[in-house]
């Protein structure tokens, strides 16, 4: 299941409900496994209560998180989120990253598409850097954060952060876990 960087080229119902259950309405389900697969994609998104309400009135994150839920009604196989923090504020590109953490923790195979080299940091478990629709780096967040050189050479550069700790000599991906590092060492 594939999700639009912008929600508003994908989102064309009325309400939240016939979004949602479009694919399975598509594809002739009973009406009962339409319902169920609407509320369960609705909660996985954290939109229980909105059904009704026009998706187009919705905020952008919760436009993105209709978006999302409408794909996960067809139990895609694989998720892929095209930019899905644009647009968002802080809060929301943090609150739009944990949902798909929670639906990767719950089973469901994750790819998102993303120039938030904070957000690969703190999400990605495996990292595939492309330039020129070549694949130039790939593996695991630390091993690809620990080629800065050749992440400039894909026109990308590591969060503040990453760059100070590798030039410590170490690749860590998140301030807490420098600090976790260093309450372990004994001095």
């Amino acid at each position: 299941g594939y999700v639009f960087q912008n929600p508003d080229h994908q989102i064309f119902s009325e309400t939240v409900f016939d979004e949602v259950a479009f694919s399975p309405r598509l594809r002739k389900l009973p009406e009962e496994e339409i319902k169920l697969r609407v509320k369960e994609s609705l909660e996985a998104v954290g939109l229980t209560g909105y059904e009704e309400q026009d998706p187009f009135t919705l905020t952008k994150s919760g436009r993105q998180r209709v978006a999302v839920a409408a794909v996960l009604a067809a139990k895609p196989e694989v998720l892929i989120l095209d930019e899905p923090t644009t647009g968002l504020d802080y809060a929301e590109q943090r609150s739009m990253m944990n949902m798909i953490r929670r639906l990767n923790e719950n089973g469901s195979t994750i790819i998102f598409i993303t120039h938030h080299m904070w957000v690969v940091a703190e999400y990605a478990q495996r990292v595939f850097v492309m330039k020129d629709g070549k694949i130039m780096l790939h593996g695991s967040t630390r091993e690809v954060f620990s080629h800065g050189a050749e992440l400039e050479a894909a026109s990308l550069r590591p969060p503040h952060f990453i760059e100070f700790s590798n030039a410590l000599g170490y690749t860590f991906l998140t301030p807490e876990e420098m600090i976790s590092c260093i309450e372990g060492v004994t001095i």
